[in-house]
């Protein structure tokens, strides 16, 4: 019994060790959601836009260029 309390009392010691040599990332100030290429195919279609004026919207709306809902 002496020997399980042991390696429990070791392990919560090395599981607080690790979490306090690595603290965790800092969120960035201004996280950046781009859209799905789903979404921006369904925008151009409410556009109807065809061709490469198409595809400049979708790879502007992939880079998070533009505007959108």
């Amino acid at each position: 019994m002496k020997t399980i309390t042991a390696f429990t009392a070791i392990a919560i010691v090395g599981c607080g060790a690790t979490l306090a040599a690595d603290p965790p990332a800092a969120p960035s100030a201004t996280p950046v959601k781009h859209a799905s290429l789903k979404v921006c195919n369904k925008q151009a279609d409410a556009k109807k836009l065809t061709g490469p004026a198409r595809a400049q919207f979708v790879k502007d709306c992939r880079g998070g260029k533009g505007s959108r809902p």
